[in-house]
């Protein structure tokens, strides 16, 4: 049954140019915020956040949120964005949730004459998805570095990069078999001791060797300074699936694996798992399917230590022009080094042209915003 519960409105200044209505509340389960500019003119912007470490500050909680909304509401556009019902991997339901606060917005504001959806990284995902499934209640959509890959494809990326790190810097990281032991209670990792634990491993891997270190990184798209930090990350990522999906989704046991300084060398010491749980059961929810039929944008770095341009442009690429589709997407890209490492001046760039797009029907052209 729907859990609906309403705060008081206050009202707030973001800018010289643009004060806002704010409205906080619950609506299934998941916390939300609505911003209104106090002049709006009927457009809606809907927004997914990304993937947040278990037990982390939730989005609404940021006091700076409303600040990162400011290139939307400085166009007129009022927001609304979910926390989702749960944190971690939740791209299925950051869907869900999001569809509900677009039913809950519409009923107490009204039909808003123009609706975009967007988000970063993991809401990126949510964005796409929202286009191939829900894109009837849409004029196009903003995808910022996005998790646009199927999702499986992505997390068995994470998956591989901890399989052959383990065989080639073993006692570094954990293993594969503890992080997927359903046995051993769940405890993610503290993102406030990420730099200090990164500092280990990058000391551990120099000392065993770095020439080997640094081969490792770029065999998966990354800068050796971002080779600890990515092991960090993953490894909250691997163990929250662990935890969703009842067991370990992946399956490396006919994997060859190539691409390494030697490759004989890493498929005989590769941690290897069987399978003890459908993938399905977490990763079929939405996935990617490239059917969109409405203008969608992506902006993506140059350079990605968690969604390389592999993952985040290509794979939905090839999907889109498999289904036809090509017609409806564009992707700009910056210059930027780092996941979501986007300037105000990049993303009100690239929603700029999305705008532009829908507004004369010419579709927006797709190379770098420098």
């Amino acid at each position: 049954m729907k859990k609906l519960l309403l705060f008081l409105f206050i009202v707030g200044s973001l800018s010289a140019q643009t004060t806002v209505k704010t409205e906080s509340g619950e609506l299934n389960g998941a916390a939300f915020k609505i911003f209104v500019p106090e002049d709006w003119d009927g457009k809606l912007l809907m927004y997914a956040h990304g993937y947040e470490f278990m037990g982390s500050p939730r989005q609404s909680e940021n006091p700076q949120f409303e600040m990162r909304m400011k290139v939307f509401l400085d166009k007129g556009f009022a927001v609304a964005a979910s926390d989702y019902a749960y944190q971690g991997f939740a791209l299925a339901q950051g869907v869900d949730d999001t569809e509900a606060l677009r039913k809950y917005f519409i009923e107490k504001y009204g039909a808003p004459t123009q609706t975009i959806m967007a988000g970063h990284s993991m809401g990126g995902g949510v964005t796409l998805a929202m286009l191939e499934n829900f894109g009837q209640f849409y004029d196009g959509g903003l995808a910022l570095c996005p998790l646009s890959s199927r999702p499986y494809l992505q997390c068995r990326k994470e998956f591989d990069i901890y399989a052959t790190f383990n065989g080639l810097f073993p006692g570094v990281v954990t293993n594969l078999s503890d992080i997927f032991d359903l046995e051993k209670p769940y405890l993610a990792q503290d993102s406030r001791k990420m730099v200090a634990k990164a500092q280990e491993i990058k000391k551990a891997i120099l000392a065993k060797d770095s020439i080997l270190g640094k081969a490792f990184a770029s065999r998966f798209d990354l800068k050796f300074d971002d080779l600890p930090f990515s092991l960090f990350f993953n490894e909250n990522v691997l163990r929250d699936l662990a935890q969703k999906a009842g067991g370990n989704p992946f399956d490396n046991t006919n994997t060859v694996y190539s691409g390494f300084p030697d490759n004989w060398e890493v498929n005989q010491k590769a941690e290897r798992l069987g399978a003890t749980v459908d993938p399905n059961v977490i990763f079929s929810k939405y996935d990617r399917t490239g059917n969109i039929d409405k203008p969608a944008v992506i902006l993506h770095t140059i350079y990605d230590q968690l969604i390389p341009p592999t993952f985040g442009v290509t794979n939905y690429e090839n999907m889109v022009i498999e289904q036809g589709n090509t017609n409806f997407l564009t992707v700009k890209y910056t210059k930027g080094q780092g996941h979501c490492q986007f300037s105000d001046e990049e993303t009100e760039a690239a929603f700029e042209s999305l705008l532009n797009w829908l507004e004369t029907g010419q579709k927006a052209l797709a190379g770098p915003i420098e």
